[in-house]
C-alpha cells in the first residue's frame, strides 16, 4: 500500500511538471505567430523541397512552428500552437496536444505540418474533433522524404526537429483544436 502511494505522487509531481512545461499563457494575438508559420514552412520546403508538391495540391494545411515535448518516467506530453491555412490563406488558428505513456525521458522541440486532401478533410479538422493516433505515422522531413509520401485518409503529416534530445518507448496521440482567424 506504501509503495502505490509512492508510485502515485511521483506521477502526479511528472504529470504536474509536464503541465507546467507546456501550459504557458498567451494574451490575445501575436503577430509574430503568423511570422514564425511562414518561417517555419520556407525551413520544411528547404530541408525537403519535394514538400512543394503538398503545398501547391493540397486543400489546406495546420503548420506548428514548434511543438514542445517532454517525458519523465512513464507519461510524457507536448504542446504547441499554428495557424490552419485553407487554399493558401491563413483562417484559423489552431494548438495540438500531445500524451505519452510509456518509458521516456528528455525533452525535445519540432515542426509539424499537417496536409489535408480535400475540403471535407479540412472541414474535419475545423470541427474540433480532430485527433491523430499511435497508428498515424508522421514523416520526418528530410531532403527527397515527400517525393514517395502520400496522403493517409486524408492527410499527410509531416514533422521536423528543432532541437533538444528524448529517448522514448511510449505510445499515444495528438488532439487539436481549430479556433477561426475572427474569434
Amino acid at each position: 500500500m506504501m509503495k502505490h502511494m509512492g508510485i502515485s505522487r511521483i506521477l502526479v509531481i511528472a504529470l504536474a511538471a509536464v503541465t507546467m512545461m507546456f501550459g504557458t499563457a498567451k494574451a490575445g494575438w501575436d503577430p509574430a505567430d503568423e511570422q514564425r508559420a511562414h518561417s517555419a514552412i520556407e525551413k520544411f520546403k528547404q530541408k525537403d523541397p519535394s514538400l512543394d508538391r503538398f503545398f501547391s495540391k493540397a486543400y489546406g494545411y495546420a503548420v506548428f512552428p514548434e511543438v514542445f515535448k517532454g517525458g519523465f518516467m512513464i507519461i510524457g506530453g507536448g504542446h504547441g500552437s499554428g495557424y490552419v491555412f485553407e487554399n493558401g490563406v491563413i483562417v484559423g488558428r489552431s494548438s495540438i496536444t500531445q500524451l505519452n505513456l510509456g518509458p521516456q525521458l528528455g525533452g525535445q522541440s519540432f515542426g509539424e505540418i499537417i496536409f489535408f486532401k480535400s475540403k471535407a478533410d479540412l472541414d474535419n479538422f475545423k470541427s474540433g474533433n480532430f485527433e491523430l493516433n499511435a497508428q498515424a505515422g508522421a514523416v520526418v522531413a528530410t531532403t527527397g522524404i515527400a517525393t514517395n509520401a502520400d496522403y493517409s485518409n486524408g492527410v499527410a503529416v509531416f514533422v521536423m526537429a528543432n532541437g533538444g534530445i528524448m529517448a522514448e518507448a511510449s505510445v499515444g496521440g495528438q488532439k487539436f483544436s481549430y479556433r477561426p482567424i475572427d474569434q
